[in-house]
């Protein structure tokens, strides 16, 4: 068996969302004073690789409580849409696709804007879905859309239609993934993208990995 990790680390010098603050950590007890070491984390819902449920979107709508650990894992394929051109990825894009999509639970789209991470040019101008490919996309009825960008709409968007698009439809959204090995790309694997279990969360940290057989 092979695990593929496909988090970023939670740290000083990541990316976060616009106004989004950066995590910080810092020392409750130390060896020196209390015999062990403990930190106070204080970071986003958001920070980092993390997964977003309806609750996100939708006041009202299902939080993470509603969702079995089951829901958080499943048959996953990473697809090639570097290509992209214009920053929209479009359904013509996916389509020759459309056989692995249908095998699968989770699809992640690998644009390489990941190589941006820890860097303002990651915060803009990333590849997003166009509407279009994002419905053509829901009516696999996925649990889950992943990207290696920070949002799946732009960052000056006002109505956030592919995120309310996917979660209205009870398909979830994992940003900031990191592909570490390109020849997933094609490929189907076991995805797990297991989240904090905050009561109440609209979106929780996940540590996503792709499980490989051999």
């Amino acid at each position: 068996m092979r695990v593929i990790d496909l988090s970023h680390s939670i740290g000083s010098g990541m990316s976060c969302y616009p106004g989004t603050p950066l995590p910080q950590s810092v020392p409750l007890c130390t060896i020196e004073a209390d015999g062990f070491n403990e930190r106070i984390l204080t970071f986003s819902s958001h920070t980092g690789t993390h997964v977003d449920l309806p609750l996100h979107m939708s006041a009202g709508a299902s939080s993470l409580d509603a969702f079995g650990v089951e829901r958080f894992v499943g048959l996953g394929a990473l697809l090639d849409v570097e290509s992209v051109s214009g920053g929209t990825i479009s359904s013509a894009l996916l389509q020759p696709y459309r056989e692995l999509i249908e095998g699968v639970e989770f699809v992640l789209l690998y644009s390489g804007w990941g190589r941006r991470w820890g860097t303002e040019k990651y915060l803009s101008g990333y590849p997003v879905l166009s509407i279009e490919a994002a419905v053509w996309l829901a009516g696999f009825r996925l649990k889950g859309i992943g990207v290696d960008a920070v949002s799946v709409d732009p960052p000056d968007s006002e109505e956030y239609p592919v995120h309310n698009l996917f979660l209205a439809n009870g398909t979830l959204i994992v940003e900031n993934l990191v592909y570490p090995d390109r020849r997933l790309i094609g490929m189907s694997f076991q995805f797990f993208c297991l989240p904090l279990k905050l009561e109440g969360a609209e979106a929780a940290p996940v540590r996503a990995v792709a499980v490989l057989e051999r």
